[in-house]
Parts: structure tokens; C-alpha cells; sequence
């Protein structure tokens, strides 16, 4: 029993995501392989080596792969994957873009968005926005598995020695090609990727409220978020949001100023190790998950936060 991983990646370092996905896929048992696609991407498939519990790397390096079009992705994993009895790749746009595709390809049902390995054929999900945990047996001759990162501690991504082999590259799929990127810049944290988030919802009421928020997040070195009201409402930029339909964060410390608590707003944050909310309405739902609440006007009760913080 061998299990692959997709790494994801830009070429020059991994996503932290692929490191989250290791851990699963040692669970799952047996050895760990982990395929690096992409062109120019040696310092990747040298820096995938490190990570403990990784016993092979699959490195295949082509121009196609650059840009990590998903057609050309999942031509490669179906170039291997007669190999391997689990393929794994993260629940992110990344590996929900190619996972789906080799499924298909393979007669399969992919299983989503796993949280927990219960052993090498059942695992555990989230179902109805995170409220009932789904546990899914799969009979299928290989399982084809997206992981949810926030569900599993990362892989020490120093201390292994795997072995890099080079693979044959498959030729491009000609079915897409890649356009454009735009990409926001920020000097604050990836929002998946942070330790401490500051999250604001409808109750900011605007968009320059936000700018109340920024020396909060300043003092704290903290990433910027948003409840799906906020974006909808254009207060902030989509990939602020946190949600079932967003992003799923698991940080050491949540800050919700001015969000309710929709179903959906907590599916992507519950897991968060501390959750502070500020809310002016007692009653709000976020409070039931909330470790410490302060209910009041969050205009004052934010700068004060900062003025203590000094």
C-alpha cells in the first residue's frame, strides 16, 4: 500500500497545504510518494525531500506544468497512478481543480474535504456546513482524496531524505491554456496560512471602517478577513472571505469584529484554536463559539484593544 500526494507548489517552495496533506497520507499507512509537477521546479521537488515521512519524490518537470493547469496536472497523476492505493491532494482550488478530474478518469468516487483518518478505507468529513461529521468507507480499488489542511497538523517539513526521481513528463493536454494571473499583494499573511486573524462582518458597516481594523492588525502581525455579508456588501476584496464558501482557516487566535455568526462564517473558522468576538448584540450567534466575547460598540472597543496593546 503506497499513498501519492499532489504537491502544491509555485515552482520555487511548497503551499503549506501539501504539508498538512502528508500528514494524512501517512495515516493512511504504508509508504508516501509525492508527485512535484512543474517546470523549473527543482528547488520544490528538493525541498518536498525534507519533509519527514516522505519517502519518494516524483519529480516531472515540463514548460505545460508551469502555470499548474489542471488538465495537464491530472494527466500526469493518471500516468502513475496505477501505482497507488490512495492519491491525495489538498482541498484547496488547487486540488479541488485536479482531484475531481482524475476520479473521473478512474472510475472513482473522490472523497472531499476529509478531516480525520479513521484507517486506510474510512475516513471522516464535514457535512451541512460542518455541523454533523459524515464517516465515509470507500471500497474503491484506489481512493482518490481531498484534505482538509485545518483538520491535520503539518509534516516537519525538515528531517526526511527522500529519493527525487525524475518521471517522464505527459505531453500537453492542448485542452487549456493559461492567460492571465493577478495576484494581491499584501505585506500581511496568506489569510490560510496565518497565525492570527482579524475578521470583520456587515456590523463594519462600510468599507473605510474597515481602516479601523488595520491597527489591530498591525500590533498582532495578524492576516485581514471578512464574513461572506462584508464581501457581498463590497466592503472588502473576495479573497478576504472566510466561510463554507470561502476560506478555511484554523489560526491560533480568531478575532470576529462585528460578525454575527452565520452558519456558513463559522464552517470555516470553529477550528480555531482561540476565538475572541466583538459584538454589540448579546444575543449573536457567534458568542456560542466565541472562547472570550465582548458585547459593545466595536468603534470603541477595538482602539482600545490597540491602545493596550501599546
Amino acid at each position: 500500500m503506497t499513498t501519492l500526494v499532489i504537491a502544491e507548489h509555485d515552482n520555487a517552495s511548497l503551499k503549506g497545504s501539501t504539508l498538512n496533506t502528508v500528514t494524512a497520507a501517512i495515516q493512511c499507512g504504508g509508504d508516501v510518494h509525492v508527485l512535484v509537477a512543474g517546470s523549473n521546479a527543482g528547488a520544490a521537488a528538493a525541498a518536498t525531500a525534507q519533509i519527514a515521512g516522505v519517502s519518494k519524490v516524483l519529480h516531472a518537470d515540463a514548460a505545460h506544468f508551469a502555470d499548474g493547469l489542471a488538465e495537464n496536472i491530472a494527466e500526469q497523476v493518471l500516468a502513475v497512478a496505477a501505482a497507488y492505493s490512495h492519491i491525495l491532494a489538498p482541498a484547496t482550488a488547487y486540488g479541488k481543480n485536479i482531484l475531481p478530474r482524475v476520479a473521473a478518469k478512474l472510475d472513482v468516487a473522490q472523497i472531499s474535504e476529509i478531516t480525520k483518518v479513521d484507517s486506510p478505507d474510512t475516513f471522516e468529513r464535514p457535512i451541512y456546513a460542518g455541523n454533523a461529521i459524515a464517516t465515509v468507507q470507500s471500497s474503491d480499488a484506489v481512493k482518490v482524496i481531498t484534505v482538509r489542511s485545518t483538520g491535520f497538523d503539518a509534516a516537519a517539513a525538515s528531517g526526511g531524505s527522500a529519493a527525487v526521481e525524475t518521471i517522464t513528463a505527459v505531453a500537453d493536454s492542448g485542452k487549456s491554456a493559461f492567460v492571465s494571473r493577478e495576484v494581491a499583494k499584501s505585506d500581511r499573511p496568506e489569510l490560510t496560512a496565518a497565525k492570527i486573524i482579524v475578521s470583520g462582518g456587515r456590523g463594519m458597516g462600510s468599507a473605510d471602517a474597515f481602516k479601523v481594523l488595520e491597527p489591530l492588525a498591525d500590533k498582532l502581525g495578524a492576516a485581514m478577513g471578512a464574513s461572506r455579508a462584508a464581501v457581498d456588501a463590497g466592503y472588502v476584496p473576495n479573497d478576504w472571505q472566510v466561510g463554507q464558501t470561502g476560506k478555511i482557516v484554523a489560526p491560533q487566535l480568531y478575532i470576529a469584529v462585528g460578525i454575527s455568526g452565520a452558519i456558513q462564517h463559522l464552517a470555516g473558522m470553529k477550528d480555531s484554536k482561540t476565538i475572541v468576538a466583538i459584538n454589540k448584540d448579546p444575543e449573536a450567534p457567534i458568542f456560542s463559539v466565541a472562547d472570550y466575547g465582548i458585547v459593545g460598540d466595536l468603534f470603541e472597543i477595538v482602539p482600545q484593544l490597540v491602545a493596550e496593546l501599546g
